[in-house]
């Protein structure tokens, strides 16, 4: 059935958007080129393909980087006839250049601020692009408004900063229409995008929380374009994004790229919680990168905060008019100590606790009264809404009963700022001020502390010689609920909604003493100074090149509709099993050894009644019949049950608790292939097995005649992981002197005897054909788990040790498309039977020649 929410990817690539009002035509784009040459247009109804349908003629690389708004200011002409354009220099879209190879071309792909007519938006278009290296990217008028103020605004966010709709009236409901404006919104950006692309040469940044499904749009239609992702808010915990009723289509688009970025481990933490709770991935660590395995892909996660422009604020610094306004606002304040804020007026920056916390430490501290002073600059407001003026109105409010309170002619203890303040007034406040003070209840990033530092530094050569020379310091009241927070070790950080701490910290940062000061000043400029936005930049740029180093090397094809789009990236020599190829194998050959799992190999891992049908019995036994067959089910599970459930299977071979115990057919005694008697270990496991499972709820404990195995897949999907790795460190510590192997499996841990694997098991089953003079020249094995890998390993050397055929057929399969030491690969349980069912089909009647035993 058709989504009902016009996501899918079919109707979005025909721009089938009903509810969207009329669509135009429009004047496309040329392609970007470095050479001359002729392309032809890409044309949007071409939605499967996966590469360039021109090949590249590009020998540099480019990056084009992708925001909601691009790095230029537009105004309208004095004649009102046309406009002018200059670069916006406070853009961090702008700054990360700095950041980038020297040789790197830089396309920006992002909307305007201004609304352009639309009888001039190509000559705009061109005028850009020939000038700035811009693409604008016009949004209609009825798709902006819902986009933006609609769901980027009402909708994430709010979310991304904590906020939960539970009315009407607080937050809203949720508005189907207000996401398909924004999925509508990302197409046309990704259109933009197409346009000026080299896929195969170019890089693409995308920018923050307005684009999060362009990564699908740009996948669909280049399966190995190199890209990369960076959110600049928060990334709420599972338990907030959760609420999100769009939240897997979310998810799913942004692992369409290649390396996400994060300001900090928290944002990314929650991320990764998300991914395993909803989608059921689990993340890798691996030499300090952490990665996402996603079908065949590794999506790479990157934790780096973004830093500030130093030579902007240090030019910013250097100008005569600071200087001037510094000496201006030190005599309106003389005498006086300056607390500063410098925020948007949000209803997150809590603005109006920082208020309350400047009354409560004048009501506390008597002998501030006249003397402390806070400075609240309020940067105008992005946002709309009833909360946002609710908000607006208790501030100034707020403002109004402090003054009227503690004012005196000559002091007015909060001087409130509401309007917007160039880069030059602020870096004179911030010379000024002792201490500056951030209380947002959630916020990506704010870079507000780090412009102070650098300004309480100042540049030599800006101020007189006297004061270029003194030490310099400087203080900071932090919320630990902002993204700079981590980074800001010598900060005095605080809960901004507890009042009394957050004005016992502010008089606490205006009294500490001169050396104090200056250590932690020393301390943040060393870090800020160092990780600026150039060595963000540098840093993320770099890990996405690593990310994207195999993107050529592999064999790459979409599936999947709607926002379940995704790409199948697979190592040229692991493909997919052809049952095609397996049975002309298999009818050539006279000497088979067939061996597979159970549990997620022909029995799915989520069925509960784990019994086979009689299908699978049905097919087993087909196969077994074939005199040329020796077959082997190879599972972790306890004899008991494999050999009830197996009992119609007369002729099958079950090597039960990983080939503890082994028999040939039926009618033969269980034979004990463990190579030690001794299980002392299990009075030593078990006990830690059930301290572990009583504090797990979900677990439970396995018992086998030879293995103890502890089970979390019922349990909560972190807490359980994160258990099991405890456990294997505990016991792996008391069994250290012990005659038994701890291994981890899927959502298992297991303690077995040593010497026990699957890998024995099939290197006694070649041996004995062999001894026998039955030579295997057809070989299958396939299994789900890790413990299946060591089959796989013995099989990739037991044609070279001899105890295979020189000729022989091997075919080695995992089921899933994941890393394995196997080759070949199937999709699932089914897809295991309906490969066995050919085999069955392929295998001659039942033979009754003398000597045809599966018995050697």
């Amino acid at each position: 059935m058709m989504s009902k929410s016009y996501t899918n990817l079919l109707d979005l690539a025909s721009g089938n958007f009903p509810a969207m009002g009329p669509s135009r035509e429009k004047k496309r784009l040329p392609r970007v080129m470095t050479v001359p040459g002729v392309i032809s247009e890409l044309d949007d109804d071409q939605a499967n393909s996966v590469s360039s349908d021109v090949p590249s003629s590009v020998a540099q690389d480019r990056v084009i980087i992708v925001a909601n708004q691009l790095p230029v200011k537009a105004k309208r002409r004095p004649d009102n006839k046309g406009w002018s354009f200059s670069w916006d220099e406070d853009s961090l879209l702008l700054q990360l250049k700095d950041g980038l190879p020297e040789d790197m071309e830089v396309i920006y792909v992002g909307s305007l601020k201004v609304d352009v007519d639309l009888s001039e938006q190509d000559d705009v278009s061109q005028l850009l692009l020939d000038r700035f290296k811009c693409v604008p990217a016009f949004l209609p008028p009825d798709i902006l408004t819902k986009f933006y103020h609609g769901f980027c605004k009402q909708h994430l966010w709010p979310l991304f900063h904590y906020m939960l709709p539970f009315s009407a009236t607080h937050g809203g409901r949720f508005d189907r229409s207000l996401w398909e404006a924004y999925v509508s919104a990302n197409k046309i950006f990704s259109q933009r995008v197409i346009e000026v692309i080299n896929p195969e040469d170019d890089y693409v940044w995308i920018h923050d929380y307005h684009l999060m499904v362009l990564p699908t749009f740009l996948r669909r239609r280049f399966t190995r374009l190199r890209m990369g992702f960076f959110l600049h808010s928060p990334f709420p915990s599972s338990e907030i994004y959760r609420t999100l009723p769009v939240r897997e289509e979310i998810l799913k688009a942004l692992l369409n790229a290649d390396l996400i970025g994060f300001h900090t481990f928290d944002y990314a933490r929650h991320f990764l919680s998300c991914c395993s709770r909803m989608l059921g991935l689990e993340y890798q660590s691996k030499r300090g990168y952490i990665g996402l395995e996603y079908y065949g892909r590794t999506v790479g996660i990157k934790i780096m905060p973004v830093g500030i422009h130093m030579g902007q604020i240090e030019s910013v610094l250097r100008l005569a008019d600071k200087d001037w306004r510094v000496q201006e606002l030190k005599q309106q304040f003389e005498g006086k100590t300056v607390l500063l804020g410098v925020d948007d007026m949000d209803i997150f920056k809590g603005v109006d606790l920082k208020l309350l916390a400047m009354e409560h430490l004048l009501k506390q501290h008597p002998k501030w009264q006249g003397r402390a002073v806070l400075v609240q600059i309020a940067n105008p407001a992005r946002g709309r809404g009833k909360d946002l003026e609710e908000i607006q109105a208790e501030i100034h409010a707020t403002c109004k009963r402090i003054n009227e309170t503690f004012g005196r002619p000559g002091y007015v203890p909060v001087v409130f700022i509401d309007k917007p303040v160039t880069l030059s007034e602020r870096a004179a406040y911030y010379t000024i001020a002792e201490c500056v003070v951030v209380t947002a209840v959630r916020d990506g990033m704010n870079l507000t502390p780090y412009e102070y530092i650098v300004c309480r530094q100042g540049v030599s050569g800006s101020e007189s010689s006297s004061e270029s020379s003194a030490p310099k310091k400087s203080m900071l009241v932090v919320s630990e609920f902002i993204g700079c927070s981590p980074s800001l070790s010598g900060a005095i950080r605080v809960n901004p909604w507890n009042i009394e701490a957050t004005a016992e910290a502010m008089h606490e940062a205006i009294q500490m003493n001169e050396a104090e000061k200056q250590l932690r000043h020393e301390k943040h400029y060393r870090y800020v100074s160092t990780h600026d936005v150039a060595y963000w930049a540098r840093s993320f740029f770099q890990d996405m090149e690593r990310t994207c180093k195999d993107h050529f090397k592999r064999r790459c094809w979409g599936i999947g509709l709607s926002f379940g789009f995704r790409v199948v990236a697979l190592d040229p020599n692991f493909r997919k099993l052809s049952i095609d190829a397996i049975v002309s194998a298999y009818l050539r050959s006279k000497s088979r050894a067939i061996l597979f799992d159970y549990d997620g190999t022909v029995m799915p891992q989520t069925s509960i009644n784990k019994a086979p049908s009689q299908a699978v019995i049905s097919i087993i036994n087909t196969l077994c019949n074939d005199a040329r067959n020796t077959v082997f089910v190879v599972s972790g599970r306890g004899r008991d049950s494999l050999g009830k459930w197996f009992s119609p299977c007369k002729k099958l071979g079950i090597a039960a608790e990983h080939g503890y115990f082994m028999r040939w057919s039926a009618d033969e005694e269980w034979q004990n292939c463990g190579q030690s008697v001794d299980f002392g270990w299990i009075q030593i496991a078990e006990p830690v097995m059930k301290l572990y499972t009583e504090s797990t709820d979900g677990s439970y404990i396995e018992i086998k005649e030879s293995a103890l195995v502890w089970h979390h897949r019922d349990a909560d999907p972190g807490f359980g992981s994160s258990q099991a790795k405890e456990l294997l460190d505990h016991l792996e510590s008391v069994l250290a002197n012990e005659p038994a192997a701890v291994k981890s499996g899927q959502f298992i841990v297991e303690v077995k005897p040593q010497g026990v694997s699957k890998g024995v098991v099939a290197e006694k089953i070649f041996t004995t054909m062999a001894e026998s003079g039955r030579h295997a020249d057809f070989v299958l094995c396939i299994g789900d788990d890790r413990s299946d890998e060591d089959m796989f390993e013995i099989i990739g050397n037991a044609t070279s040790s001899g105890v295979l055929s020189s000729n022989a057929s091997v075919f080695a399969c995992t089921v899933g498309q994941k890393p394995s030491k196997a080759k070949y690969y199937l999709d699932d349980a089914a897809e295991v039977v309906t490969m066995l069912e050919a085999l069955a089909e392929a295998s001659a009647p039942p033979s009754f020649e003398v000597g045809a035993s599966d018995s050697p």
